[in-house]
């Protein structure tokens, strides 16, 4: 039995300045990520994204500790709080058969290992994700509710920005990395690998839960849309009553100087 576990430990990892440093047999590798082989044990490898996320298989926990603390000085914005998930691997089964956080698998090559792997990265990113969604959704909420009980935003237009600014922060980031819930190029040519994918991604329900991270931030976006209109419109209000005020002090004191004469 065999055991995968990918953590998301940070925003991005600099995968190429790690790699000039982490020795062992580099697998494969392009601009987003680096998959490796330890040579001590053809069945132990570890899996970089550069989107924050190290899948690693059949390190134990010491192993694991060590792996993260030696890719951490590699990191930008570090998470206080990992997000794991785990997923065992039985090799040598009758036949291949996916369950909710396990797979039997008949030939556990080293193209199939690392699809698991990616499957099960792409799961812990998607939980990511989905909590700095549903983060932006609370918060939209609250500002809502007010405008709900007080027929005002109590928001100001300078944290108004920041809130803009942290949505689409968060949109940019899933966008650039849409790329990670691709299949990769293997699966187009070896019929096993394709079905083992499209196994894999229905075992953990990316495509829905993609979705609704999608319509999570679509809401924000909206919220945020009506926000800016009454803040401009308030800002409006101010300044035509500074108008107001700025053209009855001028008549004030033209009627006070026609008094003077």
């Amino acid at each position: 039995m065999l055991k995968v576990l990918s953590i998301q430990i940070a925003d991005s990892i600099d995968i190429k300045q790690f790699k000039t440093v982490f020795k062992a047999e580099l697998l494969h590798e392009d601009s987003d990520e680096l998959f490796y082989r330890v040579k001590s044990n053809p069945q132990k490898f570890a899996y970089i994204f550069k989107y924050g996320i190290v899948s690693l298989l059949s390190y134990n926990e010491v192993e694991t500790m060590a792996f993260i603390q030696a890719i951490t000085p590699y990191c930008k914005n570090p998470l206080e709080q990992h997000i794991s998930d785990e997923f065992d691997i039985e090799v040598n089964a009758g036949r291949n058969k996916l369950g909710y956080n396990k797979i039997e698998i008949e030939n556990a090559t080293t193209d199939s290992l690392r699809l698991i792997m990616l499957n099960v990265s792409q799961s812990v990113a998607l939980d990511h994700f989905s909590q700095q969604t549903n983060l932006l959704l609370e918060e939209t909420t609250r500002h809502t509710q007010i405008l709900e009980r007080k027929g005002r935003l109590d928001l100001s237009g300078t944290n108004l920005k920041k809130f803009i600014g942290r949505t689409l922060n968060l949109k940019n980031r899933i966008e650039a990395n849409l790329y990670i819930f691709d299949s990769p190029e293997e699966t187009w040519e070896d019929e096993e690998l394709n079905r083992l994918d499209l196994g894999l991604k229905k075992t953990f329900d990316l495509q829905a839960r993609f979705r609704t991270i999608r319509e999570g931030l679509e809401i924000v976006k909206e919220n945020l849309d009506l926000f800016k209109d009454l803040l401009q419109y308030r800002n409006s209000i101010v300044l035509e009553w500074i108008i107001i005020i700025l053209i009855l002090v001028e008549v004030i004191n033209l009627f006070i100087e026609k008094l003077m004469k």
